[in-house]
């Protein structure tokens, strides 16, 4: 948990609190524990002590945000179906809390699970439409099932609302790359990569759609340029290497695979790709 959500936290949890008669008092103090253990990194008793505090006060309206706590530890600790169980009890107490609805669509789509990450997406935007996580992400989803025409008013309502958002326009350049608008993704991708020198990402898009086009050696500068811009980056190597790859420089794809897996890479997924046996669309990263 980073320091902002700490903050959040302990504030949020203070202002429930601040109704908690007296006798509950060790409710508190669980809640306190668990807080000071997450300062400390301690997840596995930061988990224990929230678990207490449920079970010392099981009613507790404060407890919808507790089950969010504790499904994000679960999440950290790996333990993914615990976390949906925690956030589906938060859910219980508290029906359309936001907060939780963003933390489960979240799992769902790292899980691959399209389909249950739409549906909490959907329900947090049929409450607040102006939700920017969740409309960056309906219509990355939204586009990976070709439903492009809702895709682009989700993108373009977002770049309304926040229009130097750079995800979101180049959600909306990729998305007009399917779409049958391969001029206009290319005009604004570069007109980004002008903006933005410095973004390693905005090469990657462009030497991806540069590689689709068969110009391979612009592909190849761009992917160069990100890779130098960010060095560490396992999705800009596993980039190069599926170019190299394209281009029947295989010696070259496997040294920037191994370079992938170095950097956090999933040596199973480069295996699956080397082996032409997982496609773009797959492991399309978001």
């Amino acid at each position: 948990m980073n320091h902002l959500m700490r903050i959040l936290f302990c504030a949020i949890l203070g202002m429930a609190f601040c109704v908690i008669p007296a006798n509950a008092q060790s409710y508190q103090e669980f809640i306190r524990g668990a807080i000071g253990a997450l300062e400390k990194d301690s997840l596995a008793e930061a988990e224990i002590l929230f678990k207490k505090a449920l079970e010392k006060d099981p009613i507790s309206a404060s407890n919808a945000i507790v089950h969010q706590y504790l499904g994000q530890i679960q999440e950290r600790e790996g333990k993914m179906e615990e976390a949906l169980e925690s956030y589906q009890a938060g859910l219980n107490i508290s029906p359309g809390m936001k907060g939780i609805l963003l933390n489960r669509a979240s799992l769902h789509l790292r899980r691959g699970n399209e389909e249950k990450a739409l549906a909490d997406y959907d329900l947090i935007l049929e409450k607040d439409h102006d939700e920017t996580e969740a409309l960056f992400f309906r219509a990355y989803i939204l586009t990976r099932l070709h439903r492009n025409k809702e895709a682009r008013k989700d993108y373009e309502h977002l770049i309304t609302l926040e229009p130097s958002n750079l995800n979101a326009q180049i959600g909306l350049v990729l998305l007009n790359d399917k779409d049958g608008r391969p001029r206009e993704a290319m005009d604004k991708i570069n007109t980004l990569v002008q903006l933005y020198p410095d973004e390693a990402q905005l090469y990657v898009v462009r030497g991806e759609m540069e590689r689709k086009r068969l110009q391979y050696e612009l592909a190849q500068h761009d992917f160069d340029q990100a890779i130098q811009l960010d060095p560490h980056n396992p999705e800009y190597y596993i980039a190069r290497g599926t170019y190299y790859m394209a281009t029947k420089k295989k010696k070259m794809a496997r040294a920037d695979f191994q370079l992938a897996i170095q950097y956090g890479a999933n040596a199973e997924e480069i295996a699956a790709i080397w082996n032409g046996q997982l496609s773009e669309r797959d492991r399309d990263p978001h």
